[in-house]
């Protein structure tokens, strides 16, 4: 496709499915099974930087695909090798959440299908019914790729506690300690959240922190990226948490920050110790903060 056949393709393909189109959650067999589909089936995001009229694509960017995938189809390789990540639509096909220009180099190149992995995103009613259903008015907000998982190199790392078969789909470890902070949190009335920059599916993250008998309430993931312009639905549901909960506890790798809806009051508590006694350290400050029954 040509410069302006591209944009008039994503522009005619955003009108298509303007009220028609709407994402949905893909079954587990669907999500293991569903390794490949068309171009065809693919449908670029309207709230991508990609399909931003005054943004646009890098061409320079599809050219560079575009090369590399001719380069390796002439020597008979594979043309794409890491997946488009994906979220499944109703009626049909899958929108693109990751992969756009890797997409549109394919098509240009006629490549017929390309590797997809299916990911479940938190929808604005998913996070509507976790907050009606919850009884606290206080939360914890944790960074998954930045505090809870680990490299496997890492030296101070929980035992693996799921199945091979799910370990060979996800390969993330967990922070020695981080079970015994989720519970801890849960069993003082916290709602836990946890965000990530990488696209997730929440599916895999339940099952995961389930594995370690903890559960956490919220999971929402592909946030702060570059690439993706904040949609209407993502500043509402940041309202609807935000409206929910007097108090959240923001935790890092080095502090806990404890902020208060009402009054806007923040207080920033250092987690200063060794690698091995971090959630010792990080539950000790929450305790106090119990204690002394937090800021109304």
């Amino acid at each position: 496709m040509v410069k302006t056949r591209l944009s008039e393709f994503v522009e005619q393909d955003l009108d298509k499915r303007k009220g028609i189109s709407i994402p949905v959650h893909a079954s587990l067999l669907e999500r293991l099974l569903v390794r490949k589909t068309a171009c065809t089936n693919l449908h670029p995001n309207a709230d991508d930087e990609f399909s931003i009229d005054s943004v646009g694509p890098s061409y320079r960017i599809i050219g560079e695909y575009e090369e590399k995938f001719r380069r390796a189809i002439k020597l008979d390789e594979k043309p794409i090798e890491d997946p488009l990540i994906v979220e499944k639509l109703r009626p049909h096909g899958y929108l693109l959440l990751n992969g756009h220009h890797r997409w549109a180099a394919a098509m240009r190149c006629q490549i017929k299908k390309v590797p997809i992995r299916i990911i479940n995103c938190a929808t604005e009613s998913d996070i509507q019914t976790i907050l009606e259903k919850s009884k606290h008015d206080k939360r914890v907000a944790i960074d998954l790729d930045e505090v809870v998982f680990r490299d496997p190199s890492y030296p101070y790392l929980e035992k693996k506690a799921f199945t091979f078969f799910f370990g060979l789909r996800f390969k993330q470890r967990i922070r020695l300690g981080v079970p015994a902070l989720f519970y801890y949190l849960a069993k003082h009335g916290y709602d836990i959240w946890v965000y990530a920059a990488d696209y997730y599916s929440i599916d895999d993250i339940q099952k995961f922190f389930k594995a370690y008998s903890v559960h956490v309430d919220g999971i929402i993931t592909g946030v702060g990226r570059s690439d993706k312009a904040e949609t209407e639905s993502e500043k509402r549901m940041k309202e609807l948490i935000a409206n929910k909960y007097q108090t959240t506890l923001h935790i890092d790798n080095e502090a806990i920050l404890e902020t208060h809806s009402k009054t806007n009051e923040f207080e920033d508590y250092d987690i200063d110790a060794p690698e091995e006694e971090w959630s010792k350290k990080a539950i000790a400050i929450i305790e106090e903060i119990e204690k002394r029954g937090g800021k109304t």
